[in-house]
């Protein structure tokens, strides 16, 4: 599986950007997604997590109730919707995959990483 993420950029305080990340291979729903961040200087950390059917969602407690995953397993994409945007926000964005389901996807080592996108939220 080969991962791209793409959508970042910059974004003023309060502000919103979708990122996506498309998928290329086989078996796409086979999948757990996972967004990660790392931000300058900082370890990397998890952001989000979806499903291989898109009905559970994870959310790491800074940005629950203003990021919202979603994934299209037709179109082998997932989505990460950021909505009042944060300077501490502001990180490379990558999407990772995990084959299976899991119970604890804010957790585990993905099998695939793709390349990242850029935020900055300016104050």
């Amino acid at each position: 599986v080969q991962l791209q993420a793409s959508g970042g950029g910059l974004v003023q305080a309060g502000g919103s950007l979708r990122l996506s990340c498309a998928a290329s291979g086989r078996s796409f729903s086979s999948y757990t997604m996972i967004w990660f961040r790392q931000a300058p200087g900082k370890e990397r950390e998890y952001v989000a997590a979806i499903s291989r059917g898109g009905g559970r969602r994870y959310y790491d407690d800074s940005v629950k109730g203003r990021f919202t995953i979603s994934r299209n397993n037709a179109k082998n994409m997932v989505d990460l919707q950021m909505n009042s945007l944060k300077p501490e926000d502001s990180a490379v964005y990558s999407c990772a995959a995990r084959l299976g389901d899991t119970a604890q996807p804010m957790g585990v080592v993905p099998d695939y990483w793709g390349q990242g996108t850029l935020v900055t939220v300016s104050s």
